[in-house]
């Protein structure tokens, strides 16, 4: 096609060329480097067959480089500039006609230049409530530059800081850019101005100007909002009425004020035995006027008021409303503000003073008015006043003997009597906890005081029983001696209006001497249970408790340690090396009793022996073919033959084939597999086989000790497993030997003992045993007299 110069490109200013006769289709894309990429080079200008150009006077179409020769990037620019986009901000100016105070809006812009094609995208934040339309002002494009070179495309060149841009018409003035833009144009060799400040809107000075000005008038509460808002939310506040006139007092009052409404109601809190009954409302529920100036008459307040009223009957009645309300009065009411601790409110003409808050009200006015003093105020009274009730105990009349206290309680309590109700909670926790006492008998007659009795304390009602123990020849025959029953402490008026006191188990103690039932007992001595029981509760058993008994030990052996040691030990030489001595309950019991005399009692001593005891539980026997044995015939009466089942479980819970298995696994597995054997010859079975050193069981070793088809037969009669094949001795022994040096190390008290001879003829190895220490006689017959009773009496 021919153009015409200097004409614009319109319909009939291109002339097909007449001489050209090969139309090739225009190639859009190159390969490059075997890349595919969009032929974007310049096409050269139209020549005629002369080589002259067509039109001179139109400038060329390409835009300079602004990178030296051969040095900009290889590779095409939508690969190497791809996602670099060019951020600029600035803003244009929008001529106003209907604002007369506003000629013009500035209206700020963000330009974006995409790198990779090199088209312009203009886009406008939006603000709320502008009034605009806002968004995309110019789509993403290629955009010609202003005339008289709108024949070229704006490129980078032509954007930068403190420039004006001309774009479809509008004229953009850039103010700054991003850290991003900045940096691409400094490394380009582009030098970019520092920021420019935007000027001001005039129509947001207008705007701001209107929204101060609504925001200082006074908010309009909506109703329904503040009811959702403070709905079920009550200040409450105490207060008083003084009316204290020749028939009057002091009214006592609560305010409760609803957030929700604005609403204030009034109670008054009778004083008992006042002579005031009946409602105690004192103020029905309502919005409280500040000034009661008395009752309006029914017409004089209406919410519109008429003027000029025309007419003689409601047809032909012509009126107009007054848009003023002249005449109509404001009425003031009551607001949480005005509620504060000793302020007056009137209320309809009776002064009320507000004396104290309640917490929710306190926090309610710390986060509101940030109020932090609320100290409450006195509440007056009159010298005549009846004096405050005060809830005492409830004085029933003396018990008369006839049943049982709580039985006459509950009769004075009720017209229909009822019957005492047990403590079911205690009952269900310490039912079957019986603790027993072994006792003797202390009495003018001699055939008495050889009488064995065993007390039992039943700790789930708090009941005791007292048995006999059947003594050969004695002339007793034993049995039951006391009923079960509570049992009143000595020394209490039988009839009295007070409820008296039973026996509590930390009354009960080896060493103690009481009277049960008109007959005196002292206790000698209690059952492995008990004193395992008291050990584990030292707060309620001031006697078992080591930690109090070694206070008391330690604060009388302060000034007398030599003399205790020594009596303990007559030489005392092997303190000084690190080895253990350990000395017979005897000898420890007569040294302290030397020392601390009554101070101490005999359980406290049983106490501190079984705590610091040398003795130890004999080793747990059982012979591996006994067991071995009994198991065997126990899988031969039942005809046992699932061993191939049980390894294969051990392999589903082995998966790994690992050697040892803890102990609860084989347990479950026995029990699981069904094998016949009874849980005492599984615990048999389990103490016997081989170990590691983590306790857990072989299971090489206990399949081939199930294995019935290797060995003899066994010749093994049916014996009872819990108590004929391995037979468990409880060990009932404990305290018999003290290690004393253990004891002295708890001490912690300074020894000063004088250096002596050594004498190794009673050591045993690193051990020495010390025989009983001699004291005097009576203390030699005390101690033969408790080392026979207080053995454990077992019922």
């Amino acid at each position: 096609m021919l153009r015409i110069p200097g004409m614009p490109l319109l319909p009939g200013t291109l002339f097909r060329d007449v001489s050209r006769g090969h139309y090739p289709k225009p190639q859009s894309l190159l390969n490059f480097q075997g890349l595919s990429m969009l032929s974007d080079r310049q096409k050269s200008a139209s020549s005629d067959t002369s080589g002259v150009a067509v039109d001179l006077s139109c400038p060329p179409i390409g835009s300079p480089s602004i990178y030296p020769p051969r040095s900009g990037p290889r590779m095409p620019p939508w690969i190497s500039y791809d996602k670099k986009v060019l951020c600029f901000h600035a803003f244009f100016k929008q001529t106003l006609q209907e604002l007369y105070h506003a000629p013009y809006l500035v209206r700020k812009v963000k330009i974006y230049y995409y790198l990779e094609d090199g088209t312009v995208e203009i886009f406008e934040p939006r603000v709320d409530n502008s009034g605009i339309v806002q968004g995309c002002v110019v789509h993403r494009q290629r955009v010609r530059k202003a005339p008289p070179c709108d024949n070229e495309f704006m490129s980078l060149i032509d954007f930068n800081v403190n420039m004006t841009v001309q774009i479809f018409d509008r004229q953009y003035h850039i103010t700054n850019c991003d850290h991003f833009t900045r940096v691409f144009l400094n490394k380009r060799g582009i030098t970019v101005p520092d920021p420019v400040e935007s000027p001001c809107d005039p129509t947001e000075l207008v705007r701001n100007r209107d929204q101060a000005r609504s925001v200082s008038s006074t908010k309009k509460k909506h109703p329904f909002a503040q009811f959702l808002k403070y709905d079920r939310k009550v200040l409450k506040f105490f207060a008083y009425w003084d009316d204290r006139t020749e028939f009057g007092d002091v009214r006592k009052l609560e305010l409760c004020y609803y957030l929700a409404d604005d609403t204030i109601e009034i109670k008054e809190a009778h004083i008992r035995n006042s002579g005031r009954d009946g409602p105690t409302v004192f103020l029905k529920r309502g919005r409280l006027v500040r000034e009661f100036q008395g009752l309006l008459l029914p017409g004089q307040v209406t919410p519109k008021t008429l003027l000029n009223v025309l007419g003689t009957n409601m047809r032909n009645v012509r009126y107009c409303i007054d848009p003023l309300n002249t005449g109509n009065k404001e009425i003031h009411y009551y607001n949480e503000r005005d509620l504060q601790i000793g302020s007056v409110i009137n209320v309809y003409g009776r002064a009320v003073v507000i004396t104290d808050l309640d917490p929710f009200t306190r926090k309610y006015f710390q986060q509101r008015f940030g109020i932090q003093d609320f100290t409450p105020l006195a509440i007056p009274n009159r010298s005549d006043d009846c004096a405050d009730h005060k809830s005492t105990e409830r004085m029933l009349p003396p018990f008369n003997g006839w049943g049982s206290y709580e039985d006459s309680v509950g009769n004075c309590l009720s017209v229909e009597p009822k019957p005492p109700k047990s403590d079911f909670k205690k009952f269900i926790k310490f039912d079957r906890y019986v603790l027993r006492f072994g006792a003797k008998m202390l009495s003018t007659i001699k055939a008495n005081c050889e009488r064995i009795f065993v007390i039992s304390y039943y700790l789930c009602d708090d009941t005791l029983q007292i048995q006999e123990i059947a003594v050969r020849n004695s002339g007793f025959l034993g049995g039951e001696f006391m009923k079960r029953k509570r049992l009143e402490l000595p020394g209490q008026e039988k009839f009295s209006c007070k409820q008296p006191q039973y026996y509590m188990p930390w009354n009960f103690f080896i060493g103690s001497t009481m009277a049960l039932k008109d007959f005196i007992f002292h206790i000698v001595s209690a059952d492995e249970y008990t004193l395992i029981y008291m050990e584990h509760h030292p707060e309620e058993f001031c006697h078992a408790n080591v930690i109090v008994i070694m206070e008391k030990v330690r604060s009388s052996l302060k000034t007398r340690m030599a003399d205790f040691v020594g009596s303990c030990l007559p030489s005392c030489n092997e303190l000084d090396e690190k080895i253990d001595i350990f000395v017979s309950f005897e000898s420890f019991k007569g040294s302290l009793i030397n020392i601390l005399g009554n101070k101490i009692s005999d359980h406290e001593i049983i106490t501190l022996c079984r705590h610091f005891s040398a003795e130890q539980t004999s080793p747990y026997k059982c012979t591996r073919s006994n067991v071995r044995a009994a198991a065997h015939l126990e899988l031969k009466r039942s005809l046992w033959n699932a061993r191939d089942d049980l390894m294969e479980h051990f392999h589903h819970i082995n998966p790994k084939n690992v050697p040892f298995l803890p102990e609860s696994k084989v347990r479950s597995t026995l029990r699981g597999c069904r094998l016949p054997f009874s849980a005492e010859l599984i615990d048999n079975i389990l103490s016997i086989l081989n170990r590691n050193d983590c306790n857990d069981i072989e299971i090489c070793d206990l399949m081939n000790f199930l294995d019935v088809s290797c060995g003899k037969g066994c010749d093994m009669p049916p014996v009872n497993h819990a108590f004929e094949l391995c037979p468990k001795v409880p060990f009932l022994h404990k305290g018999r030997s003290v290690n004393f040096t253990c004891f002295l190390h708890y001490l912690n008290l300074p020894l000063n003992l004088p250096t002596g001879s050594k004498d190794d003829s009673n050591k045993i190895n690193d051990v020495r045993i010390l025989p009983p220490t001699v004291t005097s006689n009576n203390n030699e017959k005390r101690d033969e007299d408790l080392n026979k009773d207080d053995k454990p009496t077992l019922v």
